[in-house]
């Protein structure tokens, strides 16, 4: 683990990601526990060894005991009666999340008067699966985690929670909430909705449709084997950048087929898909190095650099946070 004498870590929620990422972080040597509402999810963490409870408020006690990192590991729609208790019980500690949606979240956030602890993150991760059963400790790996480098982020709280995601294995990813949300409405979120759609038209087409389904069909609605609910909760806090989106894709889609309708062809899309994944494919990773936490135009700086592929792989500090 990265040298830091902040070790303490409070995940709230325990599901796929809160799991996994209290499962990581206890690999790596955090002295981690959690919160759980659901009772059967923390009998499974406990009898798996960890120490999970459904008594939040002796949670969130010992976390302001220690100065934890809490992080909440929750649904967007849970988020709020979350931040209630964290402000009645440790409004001082440092907070992060793992929500899908950074905005909406920090909204929140400012909303209880947290904000000055709170650093948004997000790891691009997961699986269709949820729940402890579901957990991995290295589902972050070799992952991009966005941090939030928005104005005003406390230099100290960022060092803990980035430190925090390159020891779970991932690389960090600086970002400004409201970019993190345009971002993430084209490369996770329309996904989610195109998956729903292209499973329902295969359906559609009966057993015999179905029975001829290969990878590409598979592959397609791999996501939609999640939970409505679960994706609900990750779209729909970020449905003016995911209505931008699908507009924008719903406009190709009705060229493609203004195109094959009258010319036969859909040469203008597959042209411009395929040099697309291409240029998907052989996008370049850059390493942001020099890292001053708390220095004049640092955020700037991470902003600049997240915006033109920058990530942090590594956390060398040239100076200690002001």
């Amino acid at each position: 683990m990265t040298a830091d004498n902040h070790t303490a870590l409070c995940v709230l929620g325990t599901g796929l990601i809160g799991g996994s990422l209290l499962r990581a972080a206890t690999a790596a040597g955090y002295t981690g526990w959690g919160y759980n509402r659901s009772a059967p999810g923390v009998a499974a963490a406990q009898e798996a060894g960890f120490d999970v409870s459904g008594d939040l408020p002796a949670v969130l006690g010992r976390a302001a005991e220690t100065d934890a990192l809490i992080v909440v590991a929750v649904p967007m729609p849970a988020v709020d009666p979350l931040l209630d208790a964290i402000d009645r019980y440790a409004p001082q500690c440092a907070l992060t999340d793992v929500v899908s949606v950074k905005a909406p979240v920090a909204a929140a956030v400012r909303r209880y008067g947290l904000h000055e602890r709170y650093v948004g993150g997000h790891p691009m991760a997961g699986t269709a699966e949820s729940g402890w059963q579901a957990t991995d400790p290295g589902l972050f790996q070799d992952a991009a985690w966005a941090v939030g480098v928005d104005p005003g982020t406390d230099p100290h709280a960022w060092t803990r929670v980035t430190r925090l995601a390159l020891d779970c294995g991932s690389v960090v990813v600086p970002v400004i909430a409201s970019e993190h949300d345009r971002a993430v409405a084209r490369v996770s979120h329309l996904p989610h909705v195109l998956a729903e759609a292209l499973a329902v038209a295969g359906a559609r087409g009966g057993d015999l449709a179905l029975g001829l389904a290969a990878g590409s069909f598979r592959d397609g609605t791999r996501v939609a084997a999640t939970a409505p609910g679960l994706v609900r909760a990750i779209c729909e806090p970020n449905s003016d950048a995911l209505l931008a989106v699908l507009d924008e894709t719903l406009a190709a889609l009705a060229e493609a087929r203004e195109s094959l309708s009258v010319h036969t062809s859909l040469d203008e899309l597959t042209a411009a898909g395929h040099t697309a994944r291409q240029r998907y494919e052989s996008a370049q990773r850059w390493e942001i190095t020099d890292i001053a936490p708390g220095a004049p135009g640092w955020l700037e700086e991470l902003q600049d650099a997240g915006r033109s592929g920058g990530v942090i792989t590594r956390l060398d500090i040239r100076a200690e946070p002001n």
